[in-house]
């Protein structure tokens, strides 16, 4: 019963991952050909569907991490996609006045780039039960410059927003009210910026954690 369901289990994580590369493979390309053809301006519109499916797909990570299908542990998984998801949907996707801005650009190109070597890395492993060296380094290593720069698109795009949030009051609840509550979303979107201050070195620090191991696991082998 347990060989059935680790095959299960590994053609389902092989699907999902390599559907996933797919959609993220799609935004880069579509990123890359706007960018080359009308310019950064014009980014979003082109990969928007793609990058919300693609960014959405993510939250079955958080169930695969809860229920033991991944080895990744939900403190480092949960963050990482909840911000993301929060730029995805809640900046990008509910204020327009923001998608024209360049730091879209960096945005996108550094989550897709990032998310294609991640997904193709684990694809193969799950698939074929090996990586290829040159994958494995590049899982590990190009973060080193690609998390930097998304990091810094999140947090200035969501910085840019703000005056857009406070004005549309979008997403707010106000009192009096039945359930007697209270919510705003510019003082909420505050609050998430001001985590990426201590959440950020820590996931960095993580990274740069596992990567040491890695790699080094790899020499000696």
């Amino acid at each position: 019963m347990a060989g059935v369901f680790s095959i299960l289990r590994r053609v389902y994580l092989s699907i999902y991952n390599w559907a996933v590369f797919f959609g993220w493979t799609q935004v880069l390309f579509l990123a890359v050909k706007t960018l080359r053809g009308e310019g950064y301006e014009h980014v979003y519109p082109a990969i928007e569907r793609p990058l919300l499916i693609a960014q959405s797909a993510a939250i079955l990570e958080i169930i695969h991490s809860l229920v033991g299908l991944v080895r990744s542990p939900i403190s480092a998984t949960l963050p990482q996609i909840l911000s993301r998801l929060f730029l995805a949907w809640g900046v990008l996707y509910s204020y327009p006045e923001v998608r024209t801005h360049m730091l879209v650009s960096s945005l996108v190109l550094s989550w897709s780039i990032t998310e294609i070597i991640r997904y193709s890395f684990f694809g193969v492993k799950e698939a074929f039960g090996f990586t290829p060296s040159f994958l494995l380094w590049l899982r590990y290593s190009t973060f080193l410059v690609l998390y930097p720069i998304g990091i810094s698109s999140e947090v200035g795009l969501a910085y840019v927003a703000l005056p857009y949030v406070k004005v549309s009051e979008k997403f707010c609840v106000r009192m009096p009210n039945k359930w007697n509550f209270s919510f705003d979303y510019y003082y909420a979107c505050i609050l998430s910026i001001l985590m990426y201050i201590p959440g950020s070195p820590h996931m960095y620090t993580y990274m740069l954690g596992q990567r040491k191991r890695v790699l080094s696991k790899s020499k000696r082998e």
